[in-house]
């Protein structure tokens, strides 16, 4: 097997640290440094698909439907969301870190089919937490993979978003009857409880990082408006 091969770097603001970009034959790896193992695989993204299955489940037959996807990643989670949308509807992909969007552009690019050159993606370089902050009734879904979750590897103002005060801004960025996906490395009953009082009608998913097998993460769902039975 050949071995892993640099083809980027990034410094991640706030000394977040510096994430490396890796390939090693088709294969791609984003490593943190200070962190042990890997923060994501081109091999492995199981989990950031049910993201955006279980965000966007309502979304196939609505018209004009607006999703925020915060964090590019290696692009599964856009793609999935695109695959899910009308050709109407409108993702709006907010990244922080220009590299990663320019890896997106690349090589990396072509692991999830080049989600960045669909007419329906509209690229954000910039904070999704500020985005947020400046929306009202803007977004029938909003889908976050940012950091680790709500307990974070990579930068401390990642905490807002999860914080009462970041989740109260989501909350009015959301249309009615809307929904908020949040993947997660592990489960969080304190993050439940700050979901609910927010307002939202939340479930807790399970989901693989790959199809049947491997590691599992977290997706919660959490619906604005009424709750609907059997329905995420």
């Amino acid at each position: 097997m050949n071995k892993w091969i640099q083809r980027g770097s990034a410094e991640i603001p706030n000394n977040g640290g510096t994430m490396k970009l890796l390939q090693r034959d088709q294969e791609f790896s984003i490593r943190l440094s200070g962190i042990r193992g890997e923060l994501m695989n081109s091999r492995v993204h199981g989990s950031e698909e049910a993201l955006a299955e279980l965000g966007c489940a309502r979304l196939g037959s609505v018209a004009d439907a607006r999703v925020l996807v915060g964090g590019l990643g290696m692009g599964f989670t856009l793609a999935a969301v695109l695959r899910s949308l009308p050709a109407s509807a409108q993702a709006v992909v907010a990244e922080l870190i220009p590299e990663v969007v320019e890896w997106n552009r690349g090589p990396l690019g072509e692991c999830a089919g080049r989600p960045l050159l669909d007419s329906r993606t509209q690229l954000h370089v910039g904070d999704v937490a500020a985005l947020v902050a400046d929306s009202r009734d803007a977004f029938d879904a909003i889908l976050l993979d940012v950091d680790n979750g709500p307990e974070g590897l990579t930068q401390d103002d990642n905490n807002w978003l999860y914080s009462a005060a970041g989740l109260q801004a989501m909350h009015r960025a959301m249309r009615p009857e809307s929904t908020l996906a949040i993947w997660s490395a592990g489960a969080s009953p304190l993050f439940v409880i700050r979901l609910k009082k927010t307002g939202f009608h939340t479930s807790v998913h399970s989901v693989r990082a790959r199809p049947g097998k491997g590691s599992r993460h977290t997706i919660f769902v959490a619906r604005k408006g009424s709750a609907l039975q059997g329905r995420p």
